[in-house]
């Protein structure tokens, strides 16, 4: 465990001291303090910091505020993101929508903004991304464009099923009819899986991840995390990965194959994990961010979904414009055009070689 300092402003006139801790340090109680925080998430555990490291490679910054009895009073997870396309960055965290800096209070969470700084200057960063929901506002610049679609659930499916509008529960039920059937399990589902998605990306013309790091996420939450696939026959014509926390169970990835769109397997596969959700105990449903009154965004909101501002916060360097490493990003476009004609086999083979480094 090392300290961090911070010059003449100094840590220790508040009584915290922020230390970056090591993977095997204090797991317990950094966990502990994750899940009893009101803005915890999943994504703030050690064990994502594992499933991270061991898929990608990339180096990580865990940042820990405590007081003069070693009291936990702050966390802050960094990943560094070091890519010769993108640059040199930190983002808390990459690849999932939450993430960013929790804190009993306005001192604890200020030195760990502070901590973040000298880290990020210490590894050559040219900015930190800290991605918050609706919460504490941070004095760092602010991306608001996206949001959460989140629905609350009932603890009965049928009830649920009942405040559909009738089109809905027509198309839920149409893949059934069609004779679709839907399974879900863990890892043993993961080829079926990652058929649909790898082809799903490449459509997009978005690099997909490996297969390795989806595994990684099934092995070490083997409880919380599972695959739900649809079937007709025997091709596997939807599929999502879904990952619980507390009271929420999340869908961070989810395809289906647009060659079976017009009998509707995408709706079975949501229909479906919303059941299971439901059936587990959970209380909320979270649909993944969207941009306001977007494809998707119009799509969420059909089920009930309403939407949660996500804050998306940035320290520059160099100050300058806010980084656009995304897919709206114009300069990409002919790239994304390029993807989007290659065969799934070259995109599956390349595209974790990049991906990796999109955060």
């Amino acid at each position: 465990m090392s300290h961090v300092g911070f010059g003449q402003a100094g840590v220790g006139s508040t009584g915290l001291v922020v230390s970056r801790i090591q993977q095997t340090e204090a797991p317990g109680a950094w966990d502990q303090y994750v899940c009893d925080h009101s803005e915890g998430t999943a994504y703030h555990s050690l064990a994502w910091r594992q499933v991270i490291e061991r898929s990608f490679g990339h180096r990580t910054v865990y940042l820990m505020a405590q007081d003069e009895r070693g009291t936990i009073k702050g966390v802050l997870p960094l990943v560094l993101l070091k890519s010769p396309l993108f640059g040199q960055f930190l983002v808390s965290v990459p690849y999932f929508n939450y993430g960013g800096v929790l804190a009993d209070g306005e001192q604890s969470r200020s030195a760990l903004l502070q901590a973040a700084v000298v880290a990020a200057k210490d590894l050559g960063a040219t900015h930190i991304e800290l991605r918050h929901a609706d919460g504490v506002k941070l004095p760092w610049s602010c991306k608001d464009h996206k949001v959460s679609m989140r629905l609350n659930l009932p603890s009965d499916f049928n009830e649920l099923m009942k405040a559909f509008p009738p089109k809905l529960r027509s198309q839920v039920r149409r893949g059934e009819k069609e004779g679709m059937t839907v399974q879900v399990g863990g890892v043993e589902l993961l080829d079926s899986f990652y058929a649909v998605f790898a082809r799903n990306m490449r459509d997009l013309g978005t690099p997909v991840y490996g297969k390795d790091f989806f595994a990684e996420i099934l092995r070490t939450f083997s409880k919380d995390a599972k695959v739900c696939t649809v079937r007709l026959g025997s091709d596997t014509v939807a599929a999502g990965l879904v990952c619980g926390f507390r009271q929420t169970l999340e869908i961070p990835w989810a395809s289906s194959d647009r060659r079976y769109a017009r009998m509707a397997p995408n709706m079975m596969l949501y229909g479906s994990v919303l059941r299971y959700a439901c059936e587990q105990g959970y209380r909320v449903f979270d649909f993944g961010r969207s941009t306001k009154d977007s494809g998707t965004y119009r799509f969420k909101a059909q089920w009930g979904a309403k939407p949660v501002q996500l804050y998306w916060y940035y320290w520059l360097r160099d100050g300058g414009p806010l980084p656009e490493i995304n897919p709206q990003n114009p300069k990409y476009q002919l790239a994304i055009k390029v993807w989007q004609r290659l065969p799934v086999l070259v995109t599956t083979m390349v595209g974790p070689y990049i991906s990796k480094y999109l955060p």
